[in-house]
């Protein structure tokens, strides 16, 4: 057997567990809660992943962990930033330049790479809901509607509402004030989904090959399909995009190995 590297991401929503082996190849994960125990969670998703690859622990020679709590996986060998590990799952994917849109539970990032993958700008919202997965959720309880059915309702909308108010708790007075006046759903909804776009507009121009990852995308990824319209040209988005950051951590923990190799 091959030695395996592993990327956890502990996100303030989720943590999610990669497991890959030489060539990057992805051979387990796990997406779960990460709750109030991002300790438990880490160990919980690196112990699912394995389960899915079959593999016991003691084949996983690096672990890196990233996100808002990876200072509390107590088994990985070093953190990264999550920056730099969104960064390294869509460069190993596309290999080209690119701006890269996280828009994750919390926090949303943009960050743009030149042809050889690095780094040249990154820039993350303001501390406010607006623009992520909690101004979504925080909307989905103000219409007393399941998360899971804005994609679906968004696409049927036949019309659009325009939402003036970028923060959260205006908006959802905004939102109840437009349901009085007959303002279907759908269309509303379809305006929430505009008003995360124009968060991620206003951080910094959309540059180059545009690639959009993170659990938002992963679960409205008519999202991606509105920025493409939008801007006029292809959106990429990478298979299960919700797990990027922990994918792009395990290959910066294989990359160590193999100079450690070399």
């Amino acid at each position: 057997m091959k030695a395996l590297a592993c990327g956890i991401d502990i996100g303030a929503a989720a943590t999610k567990v990669a497991l890959v082996e030489a060539g990057g190849e992805l051979v387990g994960s796990a997406v779960l809660r990460s709750g109030v125990d991002f300790a438990a969670s880490a160990r919980e998703g690196f112990r699912r992943a394995l389960a899915q690859a079959g593999r016991p622990a003691e084949e996983v020679a690096r672990v890196i962990s990233c996100g808002y709590g990876r200072k509390n996986v107590e088994f990985a060998h070093d953190t990264r930033t999550e920056i730099a590990c969104h960064a390294a799952g869509a460069w190993h994917r596309y290999r080209r330049a690119m701006t890269v849109v996280d828009i994750g539970g919390q926090d949303s990032k943009v960050i743009k790479l030149d042809e050889q993958g690095r780094r040249v700008s990154f820039k993350m919202n303001r501390k406010c809901a607006a623009g992520t997965g909690a101004f979504l959720e925080e909307m989905a309880l103000r219409l007393d509607l399941e998360l899971n059915r804005f994609d679906q309702m968004a696409r049927r909308a036949e019309q659009e509402a325009t939402l003036g108010a970028f923060c959260t708790v205006f908006t959802a007075t905004e939102v109840l004030a437009r349901i009085r006046q007959g303002t279907p759903v759908e269309a509303l909804i379809k305006g929430l989904y505009r008003s995360v776009l124009k968060r991620v507009l206003e951080m910094d121009t959309l540059t180059q090959t545009v690639v959009m990852t993170g659990g938002v995308v992963e679960h409205h990824p008519y999202l991606a399909e509105m920025l493409a319209e939008q801007l006029g040209r292809e959106v990429l988005v990478p298979p299960r995009p919700q797990l990027n950051g922990a994918y792009g951590a395990a290959l910066l923990a294989l990359r160590e190995l193999e100079a450690q190799a070399a």
